[in-house]
């Protein structure tokens, strides 16, 4: 009797592994000839919301769209965060603020696991649709992710995986959909949206501030802060479609605690400013003492605020980045430094050098002016710097003072 019994089951499994696999073809079929399947009553579409990593692309969490249908066995993620650094000339894409980022789409399997791995939150919101709408949904989807639609140029304010949540939302719903913001007990400015993410003692922090310029220290809308996909979470959740909650539930696919950015002091750049402004203030200290001018140290001043300040003429004026103009760095890092090392190096002191230094140090006063006004706001790490180098220029231009030139 066992043995008719292991057949019976053996020919059960085949039979299934066969329907499994016919199932798929199915599917796979209907996906790749555009002859998409109709999805059933237990058909749900929801957002996926994933917590904070700990890489800089990851810090500020990340939203997808999940399609799943048990009827028809069907699961995928639907992400339009997908880059890719193969692409041809991605890092000077990347400079440019021309990044080409994909939708792509995956088993949510596929998509837990990395999530799992790397101990992130997921929090599920399935929308309230009905069939027609949940068809819609898919068929819009399926279309975007043709080869043809698949790209789109992302701007991590304006155009990235979480804003672009609420444009379609309005594509597929147009005037159904109804915004309350009363959640938002304050309305932040982009930078401060973004330091949220970041611990203000990181290289990637200071990194970003001296990047971008005062546009984004002007108050984003409610709408606009969603780019952020906590944001995106919260509106949701204060979201109507035809004056019902268009959330249907909300429930957690991973329970893990919000990854904290942490800064070790000894490698963090405030340590390493500080460390600067003491060897400066020594150096300068010890050329006083000793009625002396150490040239090597002006001069690797000069070119790191020289070739600092071309970047950030780069990224004001040579860029689609859509956070990087007005960048009123450039005042301490001043590309004309540059310039007056080759100067000096090669075609000896210029004439308006000592008017030059007075120049240098108004910019930094100005720049003090300019904070407190709130025109842009800076990194506290700048103050450091600001520091290192008003003590140099002083010194220079008493030294300048001091010992008359011919």
């Amino acid at each position: 009797m066992g043995r008719p019994c292991i057949v019976i089951i053996q020919i059960f499994g085949l039979v299934m592994v066969r329907n499994f696999f016919f199932l798929a073809c199915v599917l796979l079929g209907a996906f790749a000839s555009a002859q998409l399947p109709r999805l059933s009553q237990n058909a749900r579409i929801s957002v996926l919301t994933c917590g904070s990593g700990d890489e800089l692309y990851s810090a500020f969490g990340h939203t997808a769209f999940r399609v799943q249908d048990s009827v028809l066995g069907l699961d995928v993620v639907y992400n339009y965060g997908t880059f890719d650094f193969d692409q041809p000339n991605f890092y000077l894409n990347f400079a440019k603020g021309n990044m080409v980022y994909s939708l792509s789409r995956t088993r949510f399997a596929n998509f837990l696991l990395e999530y799992e791995a790397d101990k992130r939150w997921i929090r599920e919101q399935i929308l309230d649709l009905d069939q027609v709408e949940k068809n819609k949904f898919l068929a819009f989807l399926e279309d975007n992710y043709r080869p043809e639609n698949r790209n789109y140029l992302y701007d991590p304010l304006f155009n990235n995986c979480s804003n672009i949540t609420a444009n379609i939302l309005e594509k597929l719903f147009d005037n159904q959909i109804t915004y309350s913001y009363s959640h938002l007990e304050k309305r932040h400015t982009f930078r401060e949206l973004i330091m949220q993410h970041l611990h203000w003692n990181s290289w990637s922090a200071l990194g970003i501030n001296l990047a971008y310029g005062s546009v984004v220290d002007r108050e984003a809308t409610p709408y606009e802060h969603m780019f952020l996909p906590y944001y995106t979470m919260y509106q949701l959740r204060n979201t109507t479609k035809n004056g019902k909650p268009l959330v249907l539930r909300e429930r957690v696919v991973l329970d893990y605690d919000e990854h904290e950015q942490r800064s070790f002091f000894l490698t963090s750049p405030l340590f390493w400013l500080l460390l600067l402004f003491m060897f400066v203030a020594a150096i300068t200290f010890l050329d006083y003492r000793h009625d002396h001018k150490n040239p090597w140290l002006d001069t690797v001043l000069l070119t790191l605020t020289g070739l600092l300040g071309f970047f950030i003429v780069f990224l004001w004026f040579f860029t689609n980045h859509s956070g990087t103009g007005g960048n009123l760095n450039i005042l301490w890092a001043v590309p004309l430094n540059f310039i007056l090392v080759f100067m000096l190096l090669f075609a000896g002191r210029p004439a308006w050098y000592v008017q030059y230094l007075w120049f240098l140090l108004g910019l930094l006063a100005l720049l003090l002016a300019i904070w407190v006004l709130g025109i842009q706001v800076f990194p506290v790490l700048v103050l450091p710097i600001m520091a290192t180098l008003a003590i140099r220029y002083l010194y220079l231009w008493y030294w300048e003072w001091k010992v008359p030139k011919p």
